[in-house]
């Protein structure tokens, strides 16, 4: 028995999103605001805080708020005009989350409650846990009641004024409520519950570009109780852990670990734990003896201490006339329980040891002593084995159920930003063990009886590299086209290559060599080499006119042209607008590497150009390919991706304006900058180039000069030395570079309007908001 997937519909901007989970682990990523705490959000109000319901107004879809309203309007209307009022319609506004399972024939017995017909033999099974009415009826009328009041209340108001002789107008006050989202912004809590529906495996459909099907209800009572009980067992580590702070509030007695509301300090989780593993009050066994009777001998030990100690203070109140001899006589004793002795601010230490005099010593510092990165490594790896223990009911936890209670086969465990206080290392490490620490029993490991799926929402991109592709979700920010309102999908990665396994292979390897930020920008660039690598971020940082890139969240791709369409697979699907830097990369009939010239019926061997965009071979087309053609719009997708390489510039040199056509990056920087390298002081490359320009009688010369020259010149080094150019907005890009990273800072401002996103610069904002537009 596993999850399948899961569906959100019309929760914050999951409008309608299925996320796969993988058999074990799943890791959501994507950039910021892309829904990734949306989704672990829905996960804990649906499945986790059921009992106690956490959902408020904003929890509903914005787009849907205008549809809400207008019913509301259609209501009062009505009432107004005394005519039968419209039957409430909210099927189509209400948050819900579809939790699809694959169960197995032998397991019928977990699923009993929620089979959707007595012959069904296995297979796909569904539930629907939808934030509703608890009546309607009842709902429309309070409303109408609450307009009303409003109505009476303002035309009180303007009564008032008109008998003081002042215009109504002016008196005019907005009473609450004046729409049906305005009343439900304070009242939801008060008329909406949590419902639960059993759906039909055969209505389950698959989503349309990359928005879920989720099937409608059409009139299905809902079932009573938790379908879940018995059959998941679901426990949560927040990101709010808050970790540091000796003043928390305490673990209650019962009360969960790794609840919302406990105490984060480790000592605390001891003390949980102890209760409900170790206790030797509880159920005690042959091994609780010997601890019992150093229990026993250490309590009557103190209460003789206790009343030697208190004999004088109670005589001296006997000389008040209490106890009289009718009172009761006071007695003075204690209770020991060893839990107590982890109640305390040092309950908990890490030792340091030392050397004194040649001695070794042992100092204990208490725990918010040692650094965050440990306390909530600490932490969060003993509430993973708190939660298994919990689960598999290990200890005295055994004896706290009745034996009608069978353990769940399915334990879900949710962690949200395990990054927060941990450095990269600990991060890679924590989530390459934290799923063989929630299997570590006996009756866990590879076995199938009892199932562990881990959910983990991440902004960390060294997590993601620790995860194979097949586990994470990507979670897409889509513009605000159909919907008046940005919402997001959720693209499989694992999928993003069909049955291209070799370029699947490439592609993980790569991004597992270099880093995987474009799981988290907002943009990508991907560029020839090590030169472009160096320079093309130095041309966003010295001009003023990429200030729109520099504070946007793009990821820089090191990837020669003969590589680039290798990740097409991977852009395509994760919708990411790019832009990619190549060479023109011309080459003569003979197949060999020669300088553009026009009109020689030479070619480009860059399999981009060739087979991506502009899917052109010819030199002559690609060099007369007008800008606004560089671009391809992928429509369905939602997103553009251009191409910039080596196009001709008109340059005066020696008194002779003439057409250039450079095939390097190297060659196009000089020729955008003629006059800054014939003065360049500089060895390497940049004083070949100086000598080529002063030695060069013409345009023609230069060109075979400087391609001399760039035969036996380091590339990377010239790359570094131009780095050193006292004003760096001297260095002008050359022209292929520049047109595209104007078109790159473009699509990033119209995706900032189209999301409702405020840039902060570099600093790293919180993902989703309970409302889902940041603006």
């Amino acid at each position: 028995m596993r999850i399948e997937f899961v569906e959100i519909a019309n929760f914050r901007k999951l409008i309608s999103t299925r996320i796969g989970l993988s058999a074990d682990k799943t890791v959501f990523v994507g950039a910021n605001n892309s829904g990734k705490t949306s989704a672990i959000t829905a996960l804990r109000y649906f499945l986790v805080d059921r009992e106690r319901t956490s959902f408020c107004f904003n929890d509903f879809t914005l787009s849907h708020w205008p549809g809400i309203d207008t019913m509301g309007a259609a209501w009062e209307a009505a009432h107004v005009a005394q005519q039968p009022l419209p039957e409430p319609e909210w099927d189509a506004f209400l948050p819900f989350l579809d939790v699809w399972m694959h169960v197995e024939e032998n397991e019928v017995h977990y699923v009993q409650e929620i089979l959707p017909t007595l012959d069904w033999a296995g297979g796909r099974l569904g539930v629907r846990v939808r934030y509703e009415p608890k009546d309607r009826e009842q709902l429309q009328k309070d409303y109408l009641t609450a307009r009303a009041d409003a109505r009476d209340l303002q035309a009180a108001g303007a009564a008032l004024a008109g008998a003081r002789g002042q215009d109504p107008a002016l008196f005019q006050v907005a009473i609450w409520p004046q729409t049906l989202v305005e009343f439900l912004q304070r009242r939801v809590t008060r008329y909406f519950t949590l419902q639960t529906y059993v759906l039909d495996p055969t209505a389950c459909v698959d989503p349309e570009h990359g928005r879920a099907q989720p099937q409608a209800l059409n009139g299905s009572d809902p079932i009573e109780g938790d379908p879940f009980k018995g059959l998941i067992r679901i426990d949560e580590i927040s990101a709010q852990r808050g970790f540091g702070h000796a003043g928390e509030s305490k673990l209650e007695e019962g009360e969960a670990l790794g609840s919302a509301s406990t105490s984060r300090k480790l000592s605390a989780q001891l003390r949980q734990y102890y209760k409900s593993h170790l206790d030797p009050y509880e159920s005690p066994d042959a091994k609780d003896l010997l601890a019992l009777k150093a229990i026993e001998e250490a309590q009557e030990a103190f209460n003789l201490r206790l009343s030697d100690g208190f004999e004088s203070p109670l005589k001296e109140m006997h000389t008040l006339g209490y106890p009289g001899v009718t009172d009761p006589k006071l007695h003075i004793s204690t209770r020991l329980r060893p839990v107590e002795g982890l109640n305390h601010d040092a309950a908990v230490r890490f030792i340091v040891p030392m050397q004194a005099g040649g001695t070794a010593i042992k100092l204990y510092l208490p725990e918010d002593s040692n650094g965050l990165g440990y306390q909530n490594l600490i932490s969060m790896v003993f509430r993973l084995m708190a939660f298994r223990d919990s689960w598999m009911r290990v200890g005295k936890a055994q004896s706290k159920v009745s034996d009608e209670q069978i353990i769940p086969p399915l334990h879900l465990v949710l962690i949200e930003e395990p990054e927060v206080h941990l450095h990269t290392q600990v991060q890679q490490v924590f989530i390459r063990q934290a799923y063989k620490i929630l299997r570590n029993h006996d009756q866990l490991g590879a076995g199938s009886n009892f199932v562990t799926q881990m959910v983990v929402s991440t902004h960390s991109s060294h997590i993601a590299h620790e995860c194979h592709f097949d586990s994470l979700r990507y979670f897409r920010r889509l513009p605000a086209i159909e919907n008046a309102i940005p919402t997001s999908c959720v693209v499989n990665v694992g999928e993003a290559f069909g049955g291209e396994q070799e370029t699947k292979r490439f592609v993980t390897r790569y991004l597992k060599v270099t880093h995987c930020d474009l799981f988290f920008a907002d943009a990508a660039v991907l560029i020839e080499g090590p030169a472009e690598r160096i320079l093309v971020p130095h041309f966003v940082n010295s001009h003023a006119e990429f200030d729109k890139l520099a504070e946007s969240y793009i990821t820089w791709l090191e990837i020669g042209g003969s590589h680039a369409h290798k990740l097409r697979s991977l852009i395509e699907k994760i919708g990411l607008t790019t832009l990619v830097i190549t060479d023109i990369d011309s080459q003569d009939a003979s197949g060999s590497s020669a300088v553009p010239i026009r009109g020689a019926n030479y070619t480009t061997r860059n399999h981009t150009l060739k087979t991506w965009w502009p899917e052109v071979e010819e030199l002559d087309t690609l060099l007369d390919k007008p800008e606004a053609e560089k671009a391809k719009d992928y429509d369905a997708e939602k997103f553009t991706l251009r191409v910039a390489y080596q196009c001709p510039i008109e340059i005066e040199f020696k008194g002779t304006t003439t057409e250039a056509l450079a095939y390097t990056l190297e060659d196009a920087i000089v020729f955008a900058n003629i006059e800054l390298f014939a003065a360049l002081p500089g060895t390497g490359l940049i004083a070949k180039f100086r000598s080529a320009i002063a030695e060069s009688a013409n345009f023609a010369e230069l060109s075979v000069a400087m391609k001399d020259a760039l035969k036996g010149g380091s590339k990377a080094e010239f790359a570094l030395d131009l780095l050193e150019i006292d004003n760096p907005a001297d260095l002008k890009p050359p022209k292929y570079i520049r047109e595209g990273l104007l078109w790159l800072a473009e699509q990033l401002d119209h995706k900032q309007t189209e999301l409702g996103l405020v840039t902060l610069g570099p600093v790293e904002v919180d993902d989703d908001a309970p409302v889902e537009v940041a603006a």
